[in-house]
């Protein structure tokens, strides 16, 4: 079977029923419409529903905050730092090893164990991977928060900078 082929079953489709051809036809003259007014017309606004309550009006808004300060970490976790090639642990390294998107802040969480002493740089880390990394002989560096591209955040504000 090919595209060409398909087509729609036996009666699936109807013809058009063609309206407003002279007084005599029973669809004549108003077409079905009525007699006057706008919907007689054919400037009808869209969404028009004869006078209820229209769906978009009826059907509530999407409820929520969607917070435009949020800080979204990319996660790594000491189980995939224990097989990391590498002692030094920053995020550009992580980007470069495909662990974590590039420009993402990252946070360093403690599921798994750490058998090798390694130097972690990162925007955050959780209370027990600090201390697993620092039980392995490793140190933690937290780095300061990434603004927008990597941008520090504007010092002062209009009223202060004056």
């Amino acid at each position: 079977m090919k595209l060409h082929d398909l087509q729609p079953s036996e009666g699936a489709n109807r013809a058009r029923r063609r309206v407003g051809r002279g007084t005599s036809g029973r669809r004549g003259k108003t077409a079905g419409r009525g007699m006057k007014g706008t919907g007689a017309r054919d400037n009808m606004k869209p969404g028009f529903e004869g006078g209820q309550l229209p769906l978009a009006q009826r059907v509530p808004k999407l409820k929520g905050f969607r917070n435009p300060f949020r800080v979204s970490y990319a996660v790594i976790n000491l189980d995939t730092l224990d097989e990391f090639s590498g002692d030094d642990v920053t995020p550009d390294s992580l980007a470069s090893a495909g662990l974590v998107k590039e420009g993402s802040p990252v946070k360093v969480l403690g599921r798994g164990e750490l058998h090798r002493s390694i130097r972690v740089k990162a925007h955050a880390v959780s209370a027990t991977a600090r201390s697993r990394i620092e039980a392995a002989g490793g140190t933690v560096e937290v780095l300061p928060p990434r603004f927008g591209k990597g941008r520090p955040p504007a010092q002062g504000n209009a009223l202060t900078n004056r």
